[in-house]
């Protein structure tokens, strides 16, 4: 009989193997020496080793899955149930049970990273539909609908959850979009209309604006445009390509007309600033003829100078009351001094002022008789209101005689 630690070969031929349980049956062997037999399956079990050893790395370190990993353990264990190798079978059976618990616990921690990321993967849809429902009533039309379009990329990115969840976030995120799309497509219609009415309006103020382009009643028609302008920035803005062309064909019409103008203002500034040359000249020789002496000739020569200056026409606004106001105090000294000499060589004026004053005179006489009468009879207290009225009609006396000595006596 031949023998080795782990198994021997009897007088029969027969294999044998050495477990925990004793020695178990590995085969027959006819063919050879019973060393050769103990050498063949001994290389069986090397095999079994070279086996098990690769499997062990490939549960370590690659992504075997757990249920290809437990078919080739079950595979295995299998071949050393059966025997079919000699060495310490016991040995390969605890690597084989250990390496059943490996491949449990990759799988816990398969499931739980797979847990983990599917609650990761909910949170992340949950944020992306929550935000995509914020973006849904948003009026930031052009940024929420880009944040939108890459929330969807963001959303293809992620892991999916299982079917029930992952249909019911779906339905929401894809309902805050097709709101938001279709609020934003109202609104587009609508600024549409109002471009359209926009660009209907403008077209009418251009067409006024143009027909006004060569009109030379300057004041009213600036006054127009400007109103012309407040219509046209109360209009909206029409469509982009007509907004431009109605803009330009608005202001060249304005331009047309605000330059015909400004020659026209610019020929007639320069002709008042001649104008107010002249009229200055004027009134400094106007302003020769004061203080008035001889009162016909200072009249005459006047009437002289203010013919020229009707005949002159229009100065600047600005220099207008200035100049004027100049040629008015030599008008008024004029006339001052025509009431002054109409007083004096008036003869009606005269006899009334002459009649005045002698009634006055005569009043003063009076009263100044009643007082010493008074006064004479011990009536101090009438003296005294007739001495205050008496004072009164002497001072209006002397004003009559003061005025009756402007006219020559």
């Amino acid at each position: 009989m031949t023998s080795d630690p782990w198994g021997r070969v009897d007088e029969t031929g027969t294999v044998y193997v050495r477990t925990a349980e004793g020695e178990q049956v590995v085969g027959s062997w006819q063919a050879g020496s019973p060393e050769e037999a103990l050498a063949y399956f001994e290389r069986k079990y090397d095999g079994l080793v070279v086996e098990i050893g690769l499997l062990e790395r490939r549960v370590k370190t690659t992504d075997l899955s757990t249920k290809d990993a437990t078919t080739a353990i079950d595979h295995l264990r299998e071949q050393l149930v059966q025997h079919h190798a000699v060495g310490d079978l016991d040995a390969l059976s605890k690597r084989l049970d250990a390496l059943v618990a490996t491949v449990e616990s990759r799988r816990e921690e398969r499931k739980a990273a797979k847990a983990k990321q599917s609650d990761e993967a909910r949170g992340a849809k949950e944020a992306l539909v929550t935000e995509a429902e914020e973006l849904a009533v948003s009026e930031q039309w052009r940024s929420a609908g880009e944040r939108l379009r890459a929330l969807v990329d963001i959303w293809k990115g992620l892991p999916r959850l299982d079917r029930k969840a992952d249909d019911e976030l779906w339905h929401r995120f894809s309902h805050a979009r097709s709101a938001f799309s279709k609020r934003r497509k109202a609104h587009f219609a609508s600024l549409d209309a109002q471009r359209e009415d926009a660009r209907k309006v403008k077209e009418k103020l251009v067409a006024e604006a143009e027909a006004l382009s060569a009109s030379t009643d300057w004041g009213p028609t600036a006054a127009r445009y400007r109103d012309l302008m407040t219509d046209w920035k109360a209009a909206g803005r029409a469509q982009r390509e007509a907004e431009d062309d109605l803009w330009n064909r608005f202001r060249g019409a304005q331009d047309v007309f605000f330059q015909a103008r400004g020659e026209v203002f610019a020929e007639r500034d320069a002709e008042q600033a001649e104008n107010l040359t002249r009229k200055e000249e004027l009134v400094a020789e106007a302003e020769k003829l004061l203080p008035v002496t001889d009162l016909k000739a200072a009249r005459a020569a006047f009437r002289s100078i203010n013919e020229r200056w009707e005949a002159v026409g229009h100065v600047p606004r600005d220099a207008r009351p200035k100049i004027e106001g100049r040629m008015h105090t030599v008008e008024r000294a004029l006339q001052d001094s025509e009431e002054t000499e109409w007083k004096r060589t008036n003869p009606e004026a005269r006899a009334r002022a002459a009649g005045l004053t002698g009634q006055l005179q005569d009043a003063v006489d009076k009263l100044r008789s009643q007082v010493d009468v008074a006064r004479a009879g011990g009536n101090n207290s009438k003296a005294d209101k007739l001495a205050r009225e008496l004072e009164g009609r002497q001072a209006l006396l002397d004003q009559a005689l003061k005025g009756l000595e402007e006219f020559g006596g």
